[in-house]
């Protein structure tokens, strides 16, 4: 099975999402997931959703979102709320 990913979206130049990523990079081996950056610019919808609360991550539904700030046990409990049906 491959690898899920966590979306985070961003956009060009965000610090905030730097910052972010401290907190995402220890959740993307134990959850075995791969991080896919979205630029929110390349979207209007998403400019329309996200553009004050970037940066946000994702598993692809955009309505079921972690927005930032957000700690990397903030991230693991919504992760795991969120991929713990999944099969181990």
């Amino acid at each position: 099975m491959s690898a899920q990913n966590l979306i985070l979206y961003t956009t060009l130049g965000c610090s905030l999402c730097e910052k972010a990523k401290v907190e995402i990079w220890p959740q993307l081996e134990q959850f075995q997931l791969q991080l896919q950056s979205v630029d929110i610019a390349d979207d209007e919808q998403l400019t329309r959703l996200f553009g004050w609360s970037i940066p946000v991550v994702g598993l692809g539904d955009t309505s079921d979102v972690l927005c930032w700030p957000f700690t990397a046990h903030e991230l693991e409990e919504w992760l795991r709320a969120r991929l713990s049906s999944a099969p181990s």
